[in-house]
């Protein structure tokens, strides 16, 4: 199809209900393009793009050209938004590199075009894995691009009316009252708008902007500090009183902890890959792109003007804040609820024994009980998990409430309030539960 047919062609979109990929398929939708999602999760992709046609499929199994094969037949393009930030190197160089180098080979054979959206800075010397499998996979595909149509666009930081990722810590730590916690500061960035970006890959697609490679980047940097600054405004928060610069030590450390909870699912933006790609700053070359359009992207000014900044993203960026602190909190409480029950075995046991019980059956309820809350304080660290152990707390804390009212109705009247104070529990449990919805 020459790039003059495009008119009504067909497009798969691989990462589709992501951050970029969302934006893509709604662009290309609104061009008139006819859009298939891939990915890993239907019921997510359902849940985000709803009535999006979509293609089950996993790339850490789609590694050989034949793979792509049937997936690919009767598109006339795709464009790849998927991506993993942080994974072992071995699975990055699945999804990332061997992945998509056999696509562009299915690509080739089939001669359907492909866009490659790639990261700025990307480089085989790159000190981070994710960056290095990027850029093998760029560096395939280029070597294929004499025998199809491919594009290697290669954006800066994003930035989207929705956030995710790198827009959403800096949103998080824009809403810190009072005071601006920093790290980094001085590191250069060049940003991309998402919508921005969304118009070249049309542009791609609609034959204006001829195959070969892009950095997709606004042409002056701006330090993080300023980034952040902006995006406090954006957002109408009232400037920082003081920064608060954390030194290089306290970033590893913190990094270093969050890839930790990295393996419990939680897919943190300050894991040490994202602070070692700021710290290595995010740019590219303007130039190649500007030759091609005659202009280039807008620079980050533009892209928060053309954004608008509501209520929802202020309150958006405050529960981004407060969800750690949430999490820990439930969790910390049930564990010591749990913990201490165990430890005041006799204690606890015998507000049950006053009423009648047995001192035994007394005794292994409170173990029970003890080793359920202690199972969802654990339950709730697990990423997976999580959201159903807020469930479970919501649920045992009703039957608390209903088995105490009944039993020992005279704990509502206790000077200490154990009873009532399980009320705020209860709605912290109900309140983080829907925190921890994705997207």
């Amino acid at each position: 199809m020459d790039a003059g047919d495009m008119d009504g062609a067909k497009v798969l979109v691989l990462g589709a209900y992501g951050f970029i990929g969302a934006e893509l398929v709604q662009a290309l939708a609104r061009a008139g393009y006819q859009v298939t999602g891939f990915g890993r999760d239907p019921e997510q992709a359902r849940r985000v793009l709803p009535g999006l046609a979509f293609v089950a499929g996993d790339l850490r199994q789609m590694c050989g050209a034949q793979d792509w094969t049937a997936v690919i037949e009767g598109f006339d393009l795709v464009v790849n938004a998927a991506g993993q930030l942080q994974a072992s190197e071995a699975e990055l160089t699945q999804v990332q590199n061997l992945s998509i180098a056999a696509l562009g080979e299915a690509c080739v054979a089939a001669q359907t075009r492909l866009i490659q959206i790639s990261a700025a800075g990307a480089s085989l010397d790159s000190k981070t894995p994710f960056m290095r499998s990027k850029a093998q996979a760029d560096a395939a595909l280029m070597q294929l691009a004499d025998q199809g149509d491919i594009w290697v666009l290669r954006p800066g930081l994003v930035l989207g009316q929705g956030s995710f990722g790198g827009t959403a810590l800096l949103r998080m730590l824009a809403a810190v009252p009072v005071v601006q916690p920093l790290a980094l500061g001085q590191a250069q960035i060049q940003c991309i708008g998402l919508q921005d970006l969304a118009q070249v890959v049309v542009q791609a697609v609609q034959g204006r902007l001829l195959p070969g490679s892009y950095d997709l980047v606004e042409d002056s940097p701006h330090s993080l500090q300023d980034i952040l600054s902006r995006t406090r405004s954006w957002l109408g928060f009232a400037p920082a009183r003081w920064v608060i610069s954390f030194p290089g030590p306290l970033v590893q450390l913190t990094a270093k902890v969050a890839d930790a909870l990295g393996r419990l699912g939680w897919r943190s933006p300050l894991r040490s890959t994202a602070i070692e790609v700021l710290a290595g700053g995010v740019a590219g070359d303007p130039a190649p792109y500007r030759r091609a359009m005659g202009q280039g992207v807008p620079p980050l000014p533009k892209i928060l003007a053309a954004m608008r900044a509501g209520r929802e993203h202020r309150q958006e960026a405050r529960m981004l804040l407060a969800m750690p602190f949430a999490l820990a909190v439930l969790s910390v409480f049930w564990l010591l609820s749990g913990g201490v029950a165990l430890w005041q075995l006799e204690a606890a046991a015998q507000h049950l024994v006053a009423v009648g019980w047995g001192a035994n059956l007394a005794k292994m309820s409170v173990v029970f009980w003890a080793l359920v809350d202690i199972a969802l304080g654990l339950g709730l660290l697990w990423r997976p998990w999580a959201r159903r152990a807020c469930l479970g707390m919501v649920a045992v804390t009703l039957f608390y409430l209903a088995a105490a009212s009944l039993v020992t109705p005279m704990m509502w009247l206790d000077p200490l309030g154990p009873l009532v104070k399980t009320l705020p529990g209860l709605m912290l449990a109900l309140i983080t539960h829907q925190l921890l919805q994705e997207r």
